[in-house]
């Protein structure tokens, strides 16, 4: 199973793709940035779109989280080659479309190419997948990445630590990732027993 990278100093890939959710990026980026940890990031088209629909983010100010920001097309920025050092990879939210593009190893953008990259590099990938209800083939997508070495972790609210509002538990899942790549945060309490 593959684990956070041992470059420590390496940025993180970040990608907002179009499924529901864009907030789970946009914080992730966030919650980066307070831990002084590096992000590039990739935002699909209808990741931006997405972005307009559901938040009052404008998308120059979620650009600006980032430490660094790649066109989606440029198939030739660092994130495309296994040489470049990362931590590893989040796709948050995670499309169907862009779930099925990294089952298949069909790079068609630097999304699923920098994804493909993580994967082949045997750094950690973590895919915010975001539909529901699911029927088989999205689940076979998510056997497929699995298999591959990606760590599928929707975003599911937990309720044990007793959320208040939609930050709250938007704040619990991405503190859920960056517990997978061992980022020190501060975003939700932890469960200490009944």
């Amino acid at each position: 199973m593959p684990s956070a990278s041992p470059h420590a100093d390496a940025p993180l890939a970040v990608a907002i793709t179009g499924a529901s959710g864009v907030i789970y990026g946009i914080r992730l980026l966030q919650a980066l940035a307070a831990a002084q940890v590096p992000a590039h990031l990739v935002l699909s088209e209808s990741g931006a779109r997405t972005i307009t629909l559901e938040t009052d983010w404008k998308l120059d100010d979620v650009r600006a989280l980032a430490g660094t920001v790649h066109a989606v097309k440029d198939i030739g920025a660092a994130l495309a080659s296994g040489s470049f050092p990362t931590r590893g990879m989040v796709v948050a939210p995670c499309s169907i479309k862009t779930l099925s593009g990294i089952a298949n190893s069909y790079n068609d953008n630097l999304v699923t190419r920098a994804a493909d990259v993580t994967l082949k590099e045997r750094r950690l990938l973590v895919l915010m997948v975001r539909e529901t209800p699911l029927h088989l083939g999205h689940l076979d997508l998510m056997r497929r990445c699995t298999e591959l070495g990606a760590v599928v972790m929707p975003p599911m609210p937990a309720f044990y630590h007793r959320p208040r509002t939609i930050e709250d538990i938007v704040d619990q899942g991405v503190g859920k990732v960056l517990d997978l790549f061992a980022v020190d945060h501060d975003l939700f309490e932890r469960w200490s027993g009944g």
